[in-house]
């Protein structure tokens, strides 16, 4: 997790750099200056703040937010990183503030006991306090087993786990493959051309081996349908974020299918804002607010500035984000020029918190 919590970090700065000034109006219902932002409960269903900070727990509560901490699992060359440990170091220290994600991945699947493992490990971090299970795109683009094929999600082997997580009651979060942008060449006018340039290793257009766009959104799919009675929250608009067309075509499809955020307001401002407006409107009982927000190092091996600039970044790029969905003003994010969608306040009401705590039994 490290250097995607990195790239974030590097995220909010830019968009703090880049944010340009909000022409208001002031007279349209839903406006910037005609919702207080404490006036509706949140939840960001997408974060990675590994670790505490002094400012975060006043900010979350200015904000009248809690934040979901999402653990990563994943391989590299020197073996397999998670961030577990801080993630529940972090909300045992604010349990106010935060909940928990626990994760799964692929590497070791060939062993006759992985999912008995794997299944042990997630009943402990469920007592713990995980209240869901990301799954993550080594699914698909990264992890291989002994026959050196890509693993996908609907792979056979990993069946015994989903039944476990159903008995529990216990929902996925899915980042299964990337944007449609990574099997593209790059493009400076894309919204994630900055995490492919920081990125190279998840850029497939440069790795024809890695299986296409269509085939790890089909076993995607296809894992959904063989499991509808376990609850699915497609991370990052469920790598459809391109086309909200698309995103509408599979939750008409599976009932048992959700979507968040996080990291993809860049590809819902390129689209037509009437459009994406009423997409929030149709399913706004299926759509989360997520922002995969997060930072990577401790706070005692920051100097004060750095400390106060990431606060006041941080802080930012909530506000853009709430003008976006509240708002109807000129604004840009990642690059692109739109309109906020003014969504009306029983909708955000929805989006913002009561979605993710019906999902995740928050309010019981």
């Amino acid at each position: 997790m490290m250097k995607n919590t990195c790239y974030v970090l590097m995220a909010l700065g830019l968009l703090l750099a880049c944010r340009p000034k909000v022409q208001h109006a002031s007279s349209e219902i839903g406006s910037v200056r005609t919702l207080d932002i404490a006036a509706i409960k949140k939840i960001d269903v997408h974060t990675h703040f590994k670790y505490s900070r002094e400012y975060l727990p006043e900010l979350f509560k200015k904000w009248n937010m809690q934040g979901v901490l999402i653990d990563v699992y994943r391989e590299t060359p020197k073996g397999m990183v998670r961030s577990w440990d801080e993630y529940l170091t972090h909300a045992q220290t604010h349990p106010e503030t935060f909940r928990l994600c626990s994760a799964i991945i692929g590497v070791g699947i060939d062993a006759p006991d992985y999912a008995q493992k794997t299944i042990e490990r997630l009943g402990r971090e469920i007592d713990s306090g995980a209240r869901m299970v990301k799954v993550w795109k080594n699914f698909g683009m990264v992890t291989k087993d002994a026959s050196g094929t890509y693993i996908q999600i609907d792979d056979s082997r990993l069946q015994p786990i989903w039944d476990f997580l159903k008995s529990k009651q216990i929902p996925v979060l899915a980042h299964i493959a990337e944007p449609v942008q990574a099997w593209r060449k790059l493009d400076p006018k894309s919204p994630h051309y900055g995490y492919y340039m920081g990125h190279p290793q998840y850029h497939a257009y440069n790795f024809p081996e890695i299986p296409s766009y269509e085939t790890i959104i089909a076993a995607r799919d296809n894992w959904i349908r063989k499991n509808p009675d376990l609850k699915i929250l497609g991370a990052h608009l469920g790598s459809m974020s391109h086309n909200v067309d698309m995103v509408a075509e599979r939750l008409d499809k599976f009932p048992n299918m959700y979507v968040e955020t996080a990291a993809r307001f860049g590809d819902l401002a390129s689209q037509e804002s009437d459009k994406v407006k009423a997409f929030f409107t149709k399913y706004q009982d299926r759509v989360f607010f997520g922002s995969d927000y997060g930072n990577s190092l401790p706070q005692d091996s920051l100097n004060t500035a750095r400390i106060k600039k990431e606060e006041l970044s941080l802080d930012a790029n909530y506000q853009l984000l709430w003008e976006y969905l509240s708002g109807t003003d000129s604004l840009e994010i990642r690059g692109q020029q739109t309109r906020g969608l003014g969504l009306p306040v029983h909708i955000l009401k929805k989006v913002y918190y009561q979605n993710t705590a019906d999902f995740l039994k928050l309010d019981l």
